[in-house]
């Protein structure tokens, strides 16, 4: 009796995750290099997503290098940040910090299961790898931080139409960002084939050309995302030792890994009859915006499709955004940035889905970077004389430039942004620097 519960037992078990192990829809991770201490000098923020058939089902980021184990946990969140309406995918947001003893490099893995069922090109198990650096830049003075970017877990394209997803490639060090397909003799998928229907530039986008009904169905799409420097640095670490990088070595990597479905043809591949076609305000994709802690940032979102029915807005980002459908084919993504997301990036990418009858229609890819920044309260004694009229072209070019110049000199950071405000209106502001 006891030997058949525990039999039963174990194979419940083992039919769990099996169900469980069956339904990746894919991943990405992101880190962030944190404030140390002297016990524990080298912390790390790591946010990774993870998509899957259902939101109760996840996996466990690990690691097989020395240093890589000599952490110590500290916070993990999990959160949905979004599941599509019919229930064919649900992504969840992860949230670690770790301290290390050590900044030697070192690879985080994700290796579990299997993908959906039905992947066309022959990819069954999954496998992902970022590759952390935390020696010291010579040309920043600090650790690197990966590549920032974001992916929706499922995107749609009919068979009959050419379409470029531009995937969120950007660098809070200002590095290039480039993207290749997984390589299998660097295990960071297994196996390795990348869609044949797919053709990938080193700029991380993602051609799609119009193909027959044999290759219609979802597809494993496994890319590495790197940062390469500007110009030759050197990295150093605590022990003395150093490693020079030329522009063409890359500093580190993430993952970056989805469901492409090739879908049956539309009538029309003309955005805005079927598809969903983007309307102004939509942000242009790559748009970079920038907001204060604790201010409440609107993304306004518009589309269209006459012989469609525009359902809903998938969307990737912060698990604290929320959406409103404000009319037909408009919604507003909120966020309130907390005092623990300050002086970083964060991506948010998002498609319009339409329906005809009961086929989904997906629109162009979107994708924003949202720079949070920190707020300083400054009280300034005594007076900044000018020699100017006080015209709104001086306040604008001159005067605005000038205050900042001052409050630099009282401890305010030379990157941040400073807007100058009677009442409840904002007259003018000067913007933080951006990454091109």
């Amino acid at each position: 009796m006891n030997t058949f519960t525990m039999s039963l037992s174990l194979l419940l078990l083992l039919l769990v995750y099996s169900t469980q192990a069956t339904h990746f829809f894919g991943t990405v991770m992101t880190y962030y290099p944190g404030d140390t201490h002297s016990d524990q000098p080298f912390v790390v923020n790591f946010r990774y997503k993870m998509n899957f058939h259902e939101c109760n089902q996840s996996d466990i980021w690990g690691c097989f290098t020395y240093n890589c184990l000599q952490s110590t946990y500290i916070l993990n969140v999990v959160e949905v940040v979004k599941k599509e309406s019919s229930g064919e995918w649900c992504q969840t947001e992860g949230h670690m910090i770790k301290q290390y003893s050590s900044d030697a490099p070192f690879e985080v893995v994700l290796d579990g299961g299997n993908w959906i069922d039905g992947i066309v090109n022959g990819i069954v198990s999954w496998r992902a790898v970022a590759l952390v650096e935390l020696r010291n830049r010579s040309d920043t003075g600090k650790a690197n931080s990966s590549p920032q970017t974001t992916i929706i877990p499922a995107v749609r394209v009919p068979s009959n139409c050419a379409r470029d997803f531009v995937l969120l490639a950007f660098d809070p060090d200002g590095d290039v960002v480039k993207c290749r397909n997984g390589n299998e003799s660097l295990s960071e998928c297994n196996p390795c084939t990348p869609p044949s229907v797919l053709s990938l530039t080193p700029s991380c986008t993602l051609s799609f050309r119009p193909t027959d009904s044999s290759n219609e169905g979802p597809y494993a799409v496994q890319l590495v995302m790197e940062d390469f420097p500007r110009q030759n640095i050197t990295l150093t670490q605590t022990d003395g030792t150093q490693t020079n990088l030329t522009t063409n070595n890359a500093i580190g990597k993430i993952p970056v890994q989805f469901v492409l479905r090739v879908d049956p043809p539309v009538p029309s591949c003309t955005k805005g009859l079927f598809l969903p076609l983007f309307l102004p305000p939509t942000p242009a994709n790559g748009a970079q915006l920038y907001t204060p802690v604790g201010q409440t940032l609107e993304i306004s979102i518009k589309a269209e499709a006459t012989n469609s029915t525009i359902s809903e807005l998938l969307y990737s980002g912060p698990y604290t955004i929320f959406q409103n459908k404000t009319g037909p084919g408009e919604f507003i993504l909120s966020w309130t940035p907390s005092e623990s997301e300050a002086g970083e990036s964060y991506p948010i990418c998002y498609v319009v889905q339409a329906l005809f009858g009961v086929v989904k229609y997906h629109s162009d890819l979107r994708c924003v970077i949202v720079t949070v920044e920190n707020v300083y309260v400054a009280a300034l004694s005594g007076r900044i004389s000018f020699s100017l009229p006080f015209t709104a072209d001086n306040v604008n070019s001159v005067i605005i430039q000038k205050i900042k110049e001052e409050v630099e000199k009282r401890g305010l950071p030379p990157d941040a942004s400073l807007r100058l405000v009677r009442g409840d209106q904002v007259l003018t502001t000067t913007t933080a620097p951006s990454y091109g």
